[in-house]
């Protein structure tokens, strides 16, 4: 099934969680997890945008979920009247992206920063998984989706995907830049999502034949990162 928008307002906020079941849900998965070492695992904006202080990080795979587009994003990227489209984990097949492993003197004040920063909406459901790194098997900390949340959007047709993402804005920007500075560092580790790219190369397509958008921040950074078609040999 489909969700789409808009959105009231009033909902969007009924879903935020207070302080003290942010912590209690922190210390819930804390209570969970045996091991002195805190892995986190980032699949979209946490690995360019990690927010936390790590002291290691590597490439790495989980199984059982993959990357998706599948949450409506009404604050950050988006507005309840053009909610724009972020990264979650989805059931079913496998993702790489980064595990980054929290430095221990200051681990717990950065999962209190990191919970309320992905958790305060109640959009995600924090998941232990298993990462594959190499030769190397140790848990991280995954946000997978919250299917029963508003802001879960089913399965989307494809041009639904690229209107919202090509269209909307929010308070961090809007969720074409999210998209590209996903791509771009996914190609910068190596990691190959032909889905991530497809989507990407749509958007830009969408952003360039919009007149509209020839002089925005994000029609600027579309124009300077076109591909430009090879030159025929003379």
């Amino acid at each position: 099934m489909t969700r789409q928008p808009p959105y009231d307002c009033r909902t969007v906020e009924a879903e935020r969680l207070s302080g003290e079941a942010l912590e209690e849900s922190l210390e819930k998965m804390l209570a969970e997890h045996a091991r002195a070492d805190i892995w986190i695992f980032g699949y979209g904006s946490l690995m360019w945008n990690p927010e936390f202080d790590y002291d290691v990080h590597h490439v790495a795979t989980i199984f059982g979920y993959h990357r998706e587009f599948c949450l409506w994003s009404r604050i950050n990227r988006g507005t309840p009247e053009q909610p724009g489209l972020v990264l979650t984990l989805e059931r079913g097949g496998s993702c790489r992206g980064i595990a980054f492993r929290l430095r221990p003197a200051t681990a717990r004040m950065q999962l209190s920063n990191l919970w309320r920063r992905e958790m305060s909406m109640g959009s995600y459901i924090p998941r232990w998984l298993e990462c594959r790194s190499g030769a190397d098997r140790f848990e991280a900390l995954g946000f997978v989706v919250n299917r029963r949340c508003t802001g879960y959007t089913g399965k989307l047709p494809l041009e639904t995907m690229v209107t919202a993402i090509a269209t909307a804005r929010g308070k961090y920007g809007s969720s074409a830049e999210y998209l590209f500075r996903t791509e771009a560092t996914l190609e910068q580790h190596g990691i190959r999502d032909d889905r991530v790219r497809k989507l990407a190369e749509r958007v830009r397509l969408h952003i360039a034949n919009d007149p509209a958008r020839q002089g925005t921040a994000t029609g600027r950074y579309v124009a300077l990162t076109q591909k430009q078609p090879p030159t025929p040999a003379e």
